[in-house]
């Protein structure tokens, strides 16, 4: 991830992107809004919850917690609603602008940035390939998506996150369902 600009204008914008602190972007409360899409069976979901993003007191790091509600088509007909969360920890990268996401146990899991040449990252998971694609839409808001493909999955996930201000930050369970399915809370 080290750029060598060309160009004066190459190294403006680079200059920009390292002004960016991704980490002081990211710290608080958002709300997550996520359509998830099987391709290969055609069944389509949502996860609407919170992410924090809280400070490490050792390292610079941040948490990376989200826990909210995931509606799925059961199997058997109708649609599965229940928890779900996940837990990430996000360490310094070389510039201000990225960070590098680790599971808890500290494996490697991908590069995080808005910069346009880094924004996208890809994590293989044996025999898949996940690929990230992350998008800055302004102070408050961001974006992600996945994309799935081997022989196991072929799915497509994305993410939209919202800053929340004060006293919004409440579980999924107590905010109105969105998901399209036609489904109740």
């Amino acid at each position: 991830m080290n750029f060598q600009p060309q160009d004066a204008a190459k190294n403006a914008a680079q200059g920009e992107a390292q002004d960016f602190d991704l980490r002081s972007y990211l710290l608080g409360s958002w709300s997550v809004d996520r359509t998830l899409w099987d391709r290969s069976s055609g069944a389509r979901g949502t996860f609407t919850g919170v992410a924090r993003f809280s400070a490490k007191a050792d390292d610079g790091g941040l948490h990376f917690h989200e826990e909210g509600t995931m509606r799925w088509p059961a199997p058997a007909g109708g649609t599965f609603t229940g928890p779900a969360s996940r837990d990430y920890i996000l360490q310094p990268a070389d510039t201000s602008d990225a960070m590098d996401m680790t599971f808890p146990d500290g494996r490697p899991f991908h590069r995080m940035s808005f910069r346009e040449k880094a924004r996208q990252d890809h994590h293989w998971c044996d025999p898949d390939t996940y690929r990230v694609t992350y998008a800055h839409h302004g102070p408050d808001e961001f974006s992600y998506t996945w994309d799935v493909q081997g022989p196991r999955k072929d799915l497509l996930l994305d993410s939209r996150l919202r800053r929340l201000g004060p006293g919004e930050d409440r579980p999924a369970a107590d905010r109105p369902a969105t998901d399209g399915l036609g489904s109740e809370p």
